[in-house]
């Protein structure tokens, strides 16, 4: 990382000296200024990023000073210096955006973890507006493609909390980019130089799964044969991402939100505890307030997570994304298996651009890798793709007995819609109908009074 400037504001001459020595140590450039005056100077021509000033100075004090840069738009960040923090400086310290206080005597240590924030941060901005330009150029952002009002709204989520230490709860249908979402996160934070640590919450099995996220110590349980670090700890200073979130067991939610809460986790089979630092996001493919009312997602974590949403949309409502992220996907599969496939012919577009796409934008993927694969040219045409892509089997309008699935309907609909509709079939004739369906007729009774159907409601005796 390139260091930033910073600027010394302090009246005592000593005091100012050795203050800008000591963070030119640190690898920061450095000059100084004995009051506010000469700061405002100062900033003209050494244009500082940082500027480090004391509160009580002769001809102009720090918050004045910090007064006059808010008054000159700069996006210079301040630290105040003060002999005793009192309530009014703080309120026209808060007012004035002041990045930090520091009390006199100085805290070194604290000083330089100020200022190493502050560079990051800085540095954060200075990569972001690199990939906005990007997203205006090109129509991506990070890894994320596309330039549909929908991924432009997701742009400008990330944008606004990538910055922060905020937990973010991303949702939305398997295959739309959730792991995406958080890896350019990720890469947008301060904390892009630090590990990003994904974890599948459905991929492991229940037993393992405190292990896995917490860490365990040797002899723990069976099988623990020496010390394992969990994935907080592998994250540490990092990202952690807890993908298919409603999959984790009730208990150890619970733990997770004592570690969101404290910052502190212990083992399996200690009795320490450790500090961690770690950002968290999340992620589901089921509807949060489903998985809370259900009991998979506790309601206390659930608003714990859920500092800021984001919701990735199916690709069939951005399908203007397709083109970009054929071109993208193309690039990346090219490279990845060593061709030379620059496009898609307008007879695969217009299939791509008509296909429903339920399995989103893995599915795309899955389709172009094979494509590349296959295809011994620089343009992939239809004969290229799986065998039987985009042919629907779709019952006839005219069929009274067809039984219509939107892609999104959900298990319990689907059931819930063919229990009714060979009903209709049978005329009613629950015994007829239990037996085409392969269920008892007492689960067909129970499943009718879910529905609010009473059994004794029958236009036709039952054989």
């Amino acid at each position: 990382m390139t260091q930033e400037r910073v600027l010394i504001v302090e009246d005592e001459e000593n005091e100012r000296t050795g203050l800008a020595e000591l963070v030119s140590s640190w690898g920061y450039r450095t000059d100084t200024a004995a009051d506010g005056l000469e700061a405002l100077e100062k900033v003209a021509t050494f244009s500082p990023a940082i500027v480090v000033t004391d509160v009580k100075m002769p001809r102009m004090g720090g918050i004045e000073l910090a007064e006059r840069l808010a008054d000159l738009s700069t996006s210079v960040a301040v630290v105040m210096v003060t002999a005793q923090k009192t309530t009014e400086t703080a309120f026209h310290a808060g007012r004035l955006g002041v990045q930090d206080y520091i009390e006199k005597p100085i805290d070194f240590r604290r000083l330089r973890s100020i200022l190493t924030n502050i560079a990051e941060i800085l540095h954060a901005r200075t990569e972001n507006e690199s990939l906005r330009r990007s997203l205006r150029d090109k129509g991506a952002l990070g890894r994320l493609v596309g330039s549909s009002p929908k991924m432009l709204e997701i742009f400008h989520l990330i944008e606004m909390v990538a910055p922060s230490t905020a937990s973010v709860l991303i949702t939305g249908a398997s295959g739309t980019g959730k792991e995406l979402v958080a890896r350019t996160i990720h890469d947008m934070s301060p904390r892009r130089n630090k590990p990003f640590v994904p974890i599948n919450c459905a991929a492991i099995p229940e037993t393992l799964i405190e292990s896995e996220i917490f860490g365990h110590e040797k002899g723990a349980f069976t099988g623990a044969l020496e010390r394992r670090v969990g994935c907080f700890e592998l994250a540490e200073g990092g990202t952690l991402l807890l993908d298919e979130i409603g999959e984790m067991p009730v208990g150890t939610q619970a733990k997770l939100l004592r570690v969101l809460e404290d910052h502190k986790l212990r083992r399996l089979g200690s009795k320490v505890e450790t500090s961690v630092d770690v950002r968290v996001l999340a992620a589901t493919n089921k509807v949060p307030d489903d998985a809370v009312a259900s009991g998979e997602l506790r309601e206390d974590l659930y608003y714990r997570l859920n500092v800021f949403n984001i919701d990735m949309p199916p690709l069939r409502e951005h399908k203007d994304d397709i083109r970009d992220l054929v071109k993208s996907l193309l690039a990346e599969m090219s490279q990845k298996h060593d061709r030379k496939v620059a496009d898609v012919s307008e007879a695969v577009l217009n299939l791509f651009q008509s296909y429903s796409w339920p399995g989103n934008v893995r599915e795309l993927r899955n389709t172009l890798e094979r494509a590349v694969i296959v295809c011994e040219g620089g343009l992939v045409e239809t004969k290229h793709l799986p065998p039987g892509f985009g042919q629907h089997v779709r019952p006839a309008v005219h069929d009274p007995d067809a039984v219509h699935l939107g892609v999104g309907t959900t298990v319990e609909e689907a059931e819930k819609q063919l229990i009714l509709k060979t009903l209709q079939a049978t005329t009613n004739n629950k015994t007829k109908a239990a037996e085409i369906l392969g269920i008892s007729l007492k689960t067909l009774h129970n499943k009718l009074k879910e529905y609010g159907r009473a059994p004794d409601a029958l236009t036709v005796p039952e054989e």
